[in-house]
């Protein structure tokens, strides 16, 4: 697969900088902000120090890091300051602007600069490797990586994998977590004498109650939002499903009729938010804060601000979390994603590979992985029953960018570390960790989770799902007849779904 594409990408990535050099001006990103602008340069460069010395005793070499876009300087940042106290590696990072990052990201490392290390979304890791501008690291993990393999799992090196041989480190983030759950006004549900709904037809009755008694939107949803509690009672879960040992996308899910089928009836009959196509998320919460709709898809980071808004406009209201709803079989399934985030590379032309990896191992120590987390305890965080809770202000003022710094994360312990960020808040912990509760024992993980960037999903994949939320929302409206979801369906497949689908179950079945 690299081999195929490995001449023609770079040749697009080296023509792409000698393009814009002939432009002059230095090569610009069409972006003025302080965060493309590299930090100071290294107290000691690669050349003085003859390359990869950083683990073979004296000085250890300057390094030089590609970062994604972010509004702070990496310079002033204190996490920069406690890596490089705790690593011994000074660091000049650079970080990518919000406008042609690609191309940017192209040029940097197309140039002479020697960088070191790049911070990847998947499309920008599958490019640069299939173009052979990354370093292959299986020796190098073995080298120099104890701290690495003790705390990525095996299967998530299986997403960095390409043709047998890894190209990165995968950055898991705070692993396997519930976003979103159905809200509902419990003043109204007791006022109207009527209970929790459990599945769908129960949720339907409580819909038509409250739209006859209350004259409010029953149900508010935003046009991004169209999937989840509701669809996973139909066995929508997630994008991809593994069905008779092959996965199928959830395009072509014959489940999709049902429940696109349900929420058209909903819509039709005023049950559902009539503007659900063109809502935003704080479109449907500015509803439901304002008292026009009793039930909303709440995510758990807007739930702080969302309740905060509701009491204020109503003292008397009162909130409920709805348990997720059972499907046909009596039983609840959540959908949940476990992707890598990020990739971690070293870039073939680097002058300082040990030394690279070395500090990406370095960090990962298990006290200087904390520290980067979450702080110092006694200055940035406290332990109170076990769960460890943020001290404001001196948590967000040190710690809000820290994530920004993480170049892999110890897979067990930061998902515990991370909850301190959602215990800011009271209704945001509260929300969170009840999503979470209500969860356990019902997540089915997206098979697709822990696979590799693969150039026919990469390429597609946003285009194609952007192609079907906007026809559900198209059937669900009635602005399409439900009957012609097969002509969809087969537009859907010509237009890269056939391709993608494909791909993706080579993979799957080269896992087995």
């Amino acid at each position: 697969m690299i081999k195929k594409k490995k001449s023609a990408v770079l040749t697009a990535i080296l023509g792409f900088t000698l393009a814009l050099s002939a432009c002059g001006g230095g090569g610009g990103t069409g972006t003025n902000t302080p965060s493309a602008t590299p930090s100071d340069p290294p107290a000691t460069t690669p050349a003085e120090n003859g390359g990869d010395k950083g683990t073979q005793g004296g000085d250890k070499p300057g390094l030089r890091m590609i970062m994604q876009y972010g509004l702070f300087d990496p310079k002033t940042e204190y996490v920069a300051k406690y890596i490089e106290e705790r690593t011994g590696y000074k660091v000049e990072y650079e970080l990518l602007p919000a406008e042609n990052a690609d191309e940017k990201l192209n040029l940097l490392v197309s140039s002479k600069d020697n960088y070191d290390l790049v911070k990847l979304n998947a499309a920008q890791f599958y490019n640069l490797a299939s173009a052979g501008a990354l370093e292959p690291i299986d020796e190098l993990l073995e080298s120099h990586g104890n701290y690495i393999k003790q705390s990525i799992k095996p299967e998530s090196f299986g997403s960095a994998t390409i043709d047998g041989k890894i190209f990165g480190i995968p950055e898991t983030g705070s692993g396997v977590s519930i976003g979103e759950e159905l809200v509902v006004r419990q003043d109204w549900l007791d006022e109207l004498g009527l209970s929790v709904p459990t599945n769908t037809d129960e949720l339907y009755t409580v819909l038509k109650t409250i739209k006859e008694k209350k004259n409010v939107i029953p149900l508010t949803m935003s046009k991004d939002s169209i999937y989840g509690d509701i669809a996973t009672t139909f066995g929508i879960l997630t994008d991809w499903k593994e069905v008779d040992g092959k996965l199928m996308h959830r395009a072509e899910l014959p489940e999709m009729k049902e429940y696109i089928t349900y929420m058209n009836k909903l819509y039709k009959e005023g049950l559902l938010d009539t503007e659900t196509p063109i809502n935003t998320a704080q479109k449907s919460i500015e509803k439901f804060s304002g008292g026009n709709a009793a039930m909303y898809k709440l995510a758990w980071w807007n739930a702080g601000t969302t309740i905060a808004a509701l009491e204020k406009n109503f003292p008397e209201a009162k909130t409920t979390i709805i348990p997720y709803l059972k499907g046909k079989d009596g039983k609840a399934v959540v959908g949940a994603k476990a992707n890598t985030t990020w990739y971690i590379a070293i870039l073939k032309s680097s002058k300082n590979k040990e030394a690279a990896m070395d500090f990406l191992n370095a960090k990962l120590e298990p006290e200087t992985f904390k520290g980067i987390a979450i702080g110092e305890e006694g200055v940035h965080h406290e332990v109170k029953d076990d769960k460890y809770f943020p001290i404001l202000p001196k948590f967000n003022d040190e710690l809000n960018n820290a994530s920004a710094f993480l170049t892999g994360v110890d897979e067990e312990k930061y998902p515990i570390y991370w909850q301190a960020r959602v215990r800011k808040d009271p209704i945001l912990q509260a929300h969170f960790e009840t999503f979470q509760k209500n969860a356990e024992g019902l997540i089915v993980v997206d098979p697709m989770s822990m696979a590799p960037p693969i150039e026919a999903v990469s390429k597609n994949l946003l285009k194609l799902t952007t192609l079907l939320d906007d026809n559900v929302l198209q059937f669900i409206s009635g602005a399409k007849p439900i009957d012609s979801y097969d002509q969809f369906l087969a537009q859907w497949r010509a237009e890269g779904g056939a391709d993608m689908v494909a791909a993706a179950n080579e993979w799957f079945q080269s896992t087995k």
